[in-house]
């Protein structure tokens, strides 16, 4: 029998770490850099607040049932942070994870009836089942089950621009939201790859359960030094990718160019270097904080890249 559920329970199981991380990235690119624009968007504060809590909804629901169907493995990886069947019952978790989608797509629903759009509800609910299908299927599909979860966390960037500039673009000017757009997009290119990363370190990580569990991993496919090489050379193609970008697009500016270099591509060296002689879960738990790290000093750089607008 699992000990009576606390709040810090129900807490812990959204992983409110990445719940923050999404809802800072979606308010600095509403408010650090479309706001810049000076021109008309569709969601007003209110609105736009009630847009953040169902994507977040949306996401901690996926958060739980991902636990859910992932309580043997989680027993085998890391028994002390195993939450559903131990603080939270199966059956409590379930509702929860319903509560928190229903939730999330209802308050879906009015922002996109407020926008105008009412069809773009339908995101809601196409992401909440793509969460659920990746929770109890896609897992086990190799390489998709990575790039399945690293591009619903891109589009988690994305969605802000079909929800606030999309309504109103059809009736303005274009090329300020343009612009705006393409940035947003490359933001939500980098969040990808990195997250595409992580995946994969977490999936080495993890390789014990999974072995366990049935769930076919890339590092299972390939080993996990394979796998770890594999890591090393997404890293060094990601920081040559990004240096790049910075040499076309900043090399006028040195305060931006410093920024980058300092800020995202340092880390991705070290983080190669770390991926290199990484051997222990200590050392794969290092690899993926790394990753998280550089994902948040990449969208802190939105303050300076909205003089570029």
């Amino acid at each position: 029998m699992p000990s009576s559920p606390t709040l810090v329970s129900y807490f812990k199981i959204t992983r409110p770490i990445n719940l923050a991380l999404l809802a800072i990235t979606q308010l600095l690119v509403k408010f650090v850099f479309l706001e810049t624009l000076g021109q008309p968007l569709a969601m007003e504060t209110s609105i736009f607040l009630l847009f953040v809590l169902a994507c977040v909804c949306i996401a901690a629901g996926g958060n739980v049932i991902n636990d859910v169907y992932d309580v043997t493995i989680d027993t085998i990886n890391k028994p002390e942070k195993v939450i559903v069947g131990r603080f939270i019952s199966e059956k409590k978790a379930v509702f929860f994870y319903m509560a928190l989608t229903i939730i999330g797509v209802g308050l879906g629903f009015v922002v996109a009836n407020h926008v105008g759009r009412p069809g773009l509800a339908a995101i809601f609910i196409v992401v909440a089942a793509l969460l659920y299908f990746y929770a109890s299927f896609g897992k086990s599909i190799v390489l998709l089950n990575n790039i399945w979860i690293a591009a619903l966390v891109a589009f988690g960037v994305l969605i802000v621009l079909i929800f606030d500039v999309y309504p109103v673009i059809i009736r303005t000017e274009r090329a300020p939201y343009v612009a705006a757009s393409q940035l947003i997009f490359h933001y939500a290119v980098f969040a990808f790859i990195l997250n595409w990363i992580r995946e994969i370190v977490k999936d080495v990580e993890d390789i014990n359960g999974d072995q366990n569990g049935g769930i076919s991993t890339l590092p299972i496919a390939l080993g996990r030094s394979r796998s770890l090489s594999l890591i090393f050379i997404m890293g060094v193609v990601t920081s040559l990718l990004v240096l790049y970008y910075t040499y076309v697009n900043f090399y006028q500016n040195a305060f931006l160019s410093g920024y980058f270099l300092i800020a995202v591509v340092a880390p991705l060296i070290y983080f190669c270097i770390r991926a290199w002689h990484a051997e222990t879960p200590k050392d794969y738990g290092l690899l993926s904080l790394l990753l998280k790290g550089i994902m948040f000093t990449g969208v802190l750089s939105l303050f300076l890249l909205k003089q570029l607008l």
